[in-house]
């Protein structure tokens, strides 16, 4: 194969003997099969290759000038024509500016790539060949005088597919161009050096159980590195290596699809199934690459619940409490989640009111529970039918058949030992508050409900009858009064009885009772409230008085009526009568006028109550009758004697205004002699916090009777006091005051006893003193005692005698004194 550029010529011979079979079969076979091709092109090539590497020489040597076509030669066209009519085949067409190499080739020598000759070469070696571009000097490699090109490495198609070069001829003197530059390319033929990968895999895929064949599961996906666009290299042909017959594949498409009709899952859910991917359109000599596809039979409900027997057996004690399961029965289904749920149902039987079936959540169970209580006396078995069914069916399988089972439910009923019975749940009895003691105001009865039917025995709950008025019989249940009752205190009572098997103790059962209190007519009627009427001096005759009412605390069936009366010894009574009302009340009138406060200030008048009970009862109460004076308007005014010693004829209105003008003239006297009096003395404004009981003490003893000049009895005095001034040290006073006057000055010479008296006098007459008690303490002894000093100091160092019968002249407190001084004296003359 040859090429031509700007006069130079490239020769690629990878390919040459290949193409020239194919041409050969082409031209006496006609066209040649893609098979035959292939086979050709796998066959010839490692020949083809071999025989560049071992005789390369042959292709070193120049090309004789009938192999070269120069630069617009038309005789090198009309020979190529006339050998294409020779040989008779069709040649393919040349790419003038393309090279091929082979990839992954290596052989011991470097591959020749072509040749780079130009016309203006007269073989003398005075042209000097130059290569650049990619991979120049590295990869390939030229030979400057022959122009041969050569691939230096081993080539990876899919590393870089195609190289661009640019060549030179220049004058191996000068170096000048001889031709411009030509670009050219060099293409790696690629060969089927990879292998297909599933790059996704391995995959997972789901299919529902019992699809008709044909049914898509999943789409797997391989890739080739090699050539897509040359040869078959990148040609995928897939199958399936394991999974026959439940799964088939498209060779070209790689879609799954079931093969295998009415697939069960119950039976096997889960399938492993291979795949592979070959090139070369999965002919021989291909590569493959393989993948695994793990298929899942996804569930339908075509499977109907089944239980595991037809016959279920169950006990249960009669005492179980209600809601209480007694019992579990399973309907098995094939199937999974939402295809396997049941609902549980009675159907029949003869206990569809006493007991129901619910079903469990988690397990799919039907549990049975009590709705009623049990009765082993009465029933003691039941027979139930209950029946299982899917809540979800399926359309496509209800010809199947229908997706519900029944199973029969026994349940035995068992004895317990249960407590007693009353007759009644709850009692009422009725006794008259004036019953005896001990007497029988009614009977409670039990029973044991179990075959053996204990005796029973009762008892009052204490609790509920603290001040135990009530007791039973233990054996017949007859309640009696134990203390009296009172209607008018409680009427009702509200006691518990207990019945106990004899046999089980712990068997308890209690009963409430109630009793009530009947009446009796065992109380008098009384007045509704204390009484007291007015009766106006100015009173007309046959005027109420007063309108009184009475009460009972019994409380008789027919209502009360209450009869009045006055005492025998007053029916005739002067002064006043009774009416009695028809509402039950009684009214008080006045026979005459002309009452007197002077003459008979009040009246008390004795009334008979009588009510209407069997036998009656009655009481008399006293009504007090007050005389009053009154207005015109029979308003009473007042009902005091003393008031009546007021003049007669004035009004109200003129005593009112005499009492103010009487009070007025008060104020104004209290006014005039307070103002008088602070004339004189200030008042003195304290303060509400300083309001304190005060001590002020003085115990400054000083320095002894004869110390005069140490001590001066000035300081008990006040400095103040010749002005009569003496300010409290107590309060806080918030303005000056004058001082006091009228009083004189305390000379030095008076005695402290006198100043003493002086002082506290001023205190009691002062009015800005305190409004409490202050105690004001002057320590002072006084000036001297005439009866001299006592102490015996000095009694020893004086010869001078001394003589005691003055004390006798003191008075009888001191006559003792001087007795024994006296005697003292004597002794010591004699």
């Amino acid at each position: 194969m040859t090429g031509k550029l700007n006069g130079s010529c490239f020769y690629n011979l990878s390919y040459f003997y290949v193409d020239c079979a194919v041409n050969t079969w082409r031209s006496s076979c006609g066209t040649m099969p893609e098979r035959l091709t292939e086979m050709l092109m796998d066959t010839w090539t490692p020949l083809i290759i071999l025989w560049i590497t071992v005789l390369p020489s042959i292709f070193m040597a120049p090309m004789n000038q009938s192999q070269v076509l120069p630069s617009g030669s038309s005789t090198g066209l009309k020979r190529l024509t006339e050998e294409q009519r020779v040989l008779n085949r069709s040649k393919r067409g040349w790419v003038w500016n393309q090279m091929f190499v082979l990839e992954e080739f290596s052989g011991p020598e470097p591959i020749l790539v072509g040749r780079l000759h130009t016309d203006l070469d007269p073989g003398s070696s005075k042209i000097k060949y130059i290569l650049s571009g990619d991979g120049a000097g590295t990869i390939f490699v030229i030979n400057d005088k022959t122009g041969d090109i050569h691939a230096m490495k081993r080539l990876d198609r899919e590393e870089k597919a195609e190289y661009t070069l640019t060549a030179q001829a220049v004058d191996r003197d000068t170096n000048k161009p001889l031709e411009p530059p030509s670009e050219f390319i060099i293409k790696v033929q690629d060969i089927n050096d990879n292998a297909p990968e599933f790059v996704d895999g391995p995959y997972h895929a789901t299919v529902p159980e019992m699809s008709v064949v044909g049914t898509f599961v999943t789409k797997v996906t391989a890739t080739d590195a090699d050539d897509p666009v040359y040869g078959n290299s990148a040609k995928l042909v897939y199958s399936i290596l394991e999974g026959q017959p439940y799964f088939s594949i498209e060779p070209h498409t790689a879609i799954i699809k079931t093969a295998l009709p009415n697939m069960d899952r119950e039976a096997k859910e889960e399938y492993f199934v291979v795949i592979q991917a070959k090139d070369m359109g999965g002919h021989m000599g291909g590569l493959s690459g393989t993948t695994t596809v793990t298929i899942t039979l996804t569930d339908v409900n075509d499977n109907p619940p089944k239980f595991a027997q037809s016959l279920y057996h169950f006990s249960v004690m009669e005492d179980v409490a209600l809601g209480e399961p007694i019992g579990r029965v399973k309907a098995n289904d094939l199937d999974i989640g939402e295809n396997a749920k049941s609902s549980y149902d009675i159907i029949e039987g003869d206990g569809m009111d006493i007991f129901e079936i619910t079903t469990d959540a988690q397990t799919q169970d039907g549990i049975i529970r009590v709705r009623k209580p049990l009765d082993f006396e009465t029933k003691k078995s039941y027979t139930l039918k209950v029946e299982a069914a899917n809540i979800h069916i399926d359309p496509r399988f209800i010809s199947g058949g229908p997706f519900k089972d029944t199973a029969t439910v026994k349940i035995v009923v068992e004895d317990a030992d249960e407590p007693p019975v009353f007759s009644s749940p709850t009692y009422l009895l009725e006794v008259h508050e004036n019953a005896a003691i001990n007497s029988v105001i009614g009977q409670v009865t039990a029973h044991d409900p179990d075959v053996s039917s204990s005796p029973i025995r009762f008892s009052i709950d204490r609790h509920t009858d603290l001040e135990r008025q009530f007791n039973i019989n233990a054996e017949d249940g007859k309640i009696t009064l134990a203390t009296p009752l009172d209607r008018e205190t409680n009427m009702w009572h509200n006691i518990t009885i207990v019945a106990t098997e004899t046999r089980n103790h712990s068997q308890v059962s209690r009963v409430p009772v109630a009793i009530k209190v009947l009446d009796v007519n065992d109380n008098a009627p009384e007045f509704a409230s204390e009484h007291e009427a007015f009766l106006c001096e100015n009173g007309k005759p046959g005027q109420v008085i007063q309108i009184v009412s009475a009460v009972d605390k019994d409380d008789p069936k027919n209502g009360h009526y209450f009869l009045y009366s006055l005492l025998p010894e007053m029916v005739n009574n002067p002064n006043f009568t009774i009416k009695k009302n028809e509402d039950n009340t009684l009214s008080i009138l006045a026979k005459h006028s002309g009452f007197s406060r002077q003459k008979q200030e009040v009246y008390l008048l004795p009334i008979i109550i009588s009510d209407s009970g069997n036998p009656p009862m009655s009481s008399t109460s006293t009504l007090t009758i007050r005389v009053c004076g009154c207005s015109s308007d029979g308003i009473v005014q007042s009902c005091n004697v003393e008031a009546y010693v007021l003049p007669i004829g004035l009004s109200m209105g003129a005593l009112i205004a005499i009492l103010a003008c009487i009070i007025l003239l008060l104020v104004i006297v209290v006014l005039f002699v307070t103002l008088r009096r602070h004339k004189n003395e200030p008042l003195i404004i304290k303060d509400d916090e300083d309001v304190r009981e005060n001590i002020i003490r003085y115990d400054d003893e000083g320095g002894g009777e004869e110390d005069t000049e140490a001590f001066d009895i000035a300081t008990l005095q006040n400095p103040d006091g010749i002005n009569g001034f003496l300010p409290r040290k107590d309060i806080k006073p918030d303005l000056q005051f004058m001082p006091r006057q009228g009083l004189a000055p305390v000379p030095n010479g008076v005695d402290v006893d006198e100043f003493i008296n002086v002082r506290l006098h001023e205190a009691d007459n002062d009015p800005t003193a305190p409004p409490y008690d202050s105690i004001q303490i002057y320590g002072y002894e006084g000036r001297g005692s005439a009866a001299g000093s006592l102490s015996s100091l000095e009694s020893s160092a004086s010869d001078s005698d001394q003589n005691f019968d003055y004390l006798s002249e003191w008075g009888p407190r001191f006559k003792r004194l001087g007795e024994l001084y006296s005697v003292g004296e004597s002794d010591k003359e004699t």
